[in-house]
């Protein structure tokens, strides 16, 4: 074997730390969970353990001390330590997404097919916690975001038409508390509407009592998985299976002259049965606390333009400070949306700012519309 280049080496090192220190991550991920999502993570970490194997061999006597990892990692370790929380994970699924073993000449093809899964696994464990969190983050970014962007955009209008500091201040409060009030109420009818039109889907309780009675021949249970969207062989198929099952049941209920409810190849008779197998993720929240959260956070976003002039603050200067205010605080909920994503927190920042600003500029050119003719 050739004796490998000072950049070789660099880069062979650098790959080394940032797997022992995503390895780090993953097991300060683990210590933070348990069960099933425990044993992944650690099966994550085991896995980058096998990458730094083969950087360590790579290097043999050139592996020197122990290095950092990349900021990033870096990081992203302090975060997994402290939290372990959902951000984290979506963090560490941009890191995997941003290999570069497939480029890598000298990271094996395993070790690049490796690092694409990971990303998907972390991928995975993300989701639960965004699904978990998904009603009620929803309520508080929107409600958030929409005091921000409503209210800058009405102070901002109404000042620029001339009127005096005191005036916009009663607006910009009006607006806080209208606006609050609305979205609160709006995201308790939007969330327990959705939830009574699930309800409303659902198989009934009882419905399950009558499959021991069907015509197996007829088999009426197969149009109610085909009312449910399977195609016509999957739902006879289903319907053979689930009525296979509850023959199997009876019949061992009738040698035993009691409910064999605890065995878990048996079903229970109920109306889960009507329900074809599929995974839905109703994460949608409680509507108390989407509308609690909609309020607050709205609220919270509202009173940033109005600080300039809480302050005392009037003409330009005000003007100046509620845009800046607020553009600080639009960037700071695009980056939480990204991250939470998996996507660029940069990107997404920026396109809250450029709508935030866009739309207060749209208001504010109208305010001055109106002052100039002396409305």
């Amino acid at each position: 074997m050739s004796t490998p280049t000072s950049a070789e080496l660099r880069r062979w090192r650098r790959h080394l730390a940032d797997e022992r220190a995503e390895a780090a991550v993953y097991r300060d991920l683990a210590s933070r969970r348990t069960g099933e999502e425990r044993e992944i993570l650690l099966a994550l970490a085991e896995a980058e353990g096998r990458h730094e194997a083969h950087w360590l061999a790579l290097l043999g006597e050139h592996a020197g001390p122990h290095r950092a990892g990349a900021l990033r990692t870096r990081v992203l370790g302090w975060l997994a330590r402290r939290f372990g929380s959902v951000f984290v994970l979506a963090l560490a699924q941009r890191a995997e997404a941003r290999s570069t073993y497939d480029v890598d000449t000298d990271a094996t093809p395993q070790m690049a097919a490796d690092e694409r899964i990971h990303a998907e696994v972390v991928r995975g464990l993300a989701t639960r916690g965004r699904q978990q969190m998904s009603g009620t983050f929803r309520a508080a970014v929107f409600g958030a975001n929409d005091g921000l962007v409503s209210n800058l955009a009405l102070v901002l209008g109404v000042g620029a038409s001339g009127v005096s500091p005191s005036i916009v201040l009663l607006t910009g409060l009006g607006g806080l508390l209208a606006g609050a009030a609305s979205m609160g109420a709006g995201e308790y009818v939007s969330v327990s509407s959705q939830r009574e039109l699930l309800d409303a889907s659902r198989p009934a309780s009882d419905a399950g009592h009558a499959l021991p009675l069907l015509d197996t021949d007829a088999n009426e249970l197969a149009l109610v998985y085909r009312a449910r969207g399977m195609t016509q062989d999957a739902a006879a198929e289903r319907a053979a299976t689930v009525l296979a099952s509850l023959a199997e049941y009876e019949r061992l209920e009738a040698i035993n002259g009691q409910l064999l409810r605890t065995s878990t190849a048996l079903p229970d008779p109920s109306g889960a049965h009507l329900a074809p197998q599929r995974d839905e993720h109703e994460a949608i929240g409680t509507a108390w606390g989407a509308a609690t959260a909609s309020f607050l956070f709205f609220a919270s976003g509202a009173v940033i333009p109005v600080i300039p002039y809480l302050l005392g603050a009037t003409g330009g200067v005000a003007v100046a400070w509620s845009a800046g205010l607020v553009g600080a605080a639009l960037l700071t909920t695009g980056a939480v949306v990204g991250l939470l994503s998996g996507s660029s927190p940069a990107a997404r920042a920026l396109r809250q700012l450029a709508i935030g600003w866009g739309a207060a500029g749209l208001t504010y050119l109208l305010g001055l519309s109106f002052g100039s003719a002396g409305l």
